[in-house]
């Protein structure tokens, strides 16, 4: 387990959370920020690339599990993001459609700026938005966030606008 909080434990992911993910990862609704649903091979290369961040950072976007039943209910950890011409550390999160609106996203995004600042020593930690992701954007606004400036990111053949949202240790 890395981090606990009142309601989740988040910790690595691993193949048996294939399943899991393939519920946040294929569904249209869930994946709109990214342009639709995931294939299975792209979601097994979202969890390869997840294993190799562990390997190589000690993080990555971690399992969240709920406490009351012990099952996945989304992903949301610290990854190493290009933004501009470097790199920033970054918050991310994505939970199942069924989890969504009961405050597990900023539980658990709260928990991740914590292990940033105390753990690594950040001295700040990003969210980077999409910017037709409200909800996303109210989760970091939430996590004491600010939105500092805008970048177009060029993904699945689609030009994105996206926010970044920091904040400072």
């Amino acid at each position: 387990m890395k981090l606990e909080t009142e309601r989740l434990y988040m910790r690595e992911m691993n193949q048996g959370d294939f399943a899991s993910l393939c519920k946040i990862l294929q569904d249209e609704e869930t994946m709109y920020a990214y342009e639709g649903a995931f294939s299975e091979d792209e979601v097994q290369e979202w969890l390869d690339r997840q294993i190799c961040r562990y390997q190589k950072w000690n993080f990555g976007l971690w399992a969240v599990i709920l406490k009351e039943n012990d099952e996945m209910i989304g992903q949301c950890g610290l990854t190493m993001q290009p933004w501009r011409d470097g790199e920033v550390l970054e918050i991310g999160y994505l939970f199942e459609k069924a989890y969504w609106h009961n405050g597990y996203a900023t539980e658990a995004a709260e928990a991740c700026k914590k292990y940033a600042f105390e753990i690594l020593e950040a001295d700040e930690v990003c969210s980077i938005i999409r910017n037709t992701n409200i909800a996303s954007q109210n989760v970091a606004i939430r996590n004491g966030m600010i939105r500092t400036d805008k970048w177009t990111k060029h993904y699945r053949g689609v030009d994105m606008p996206h926010y970044r949202y920091v904040v400072h240790r």
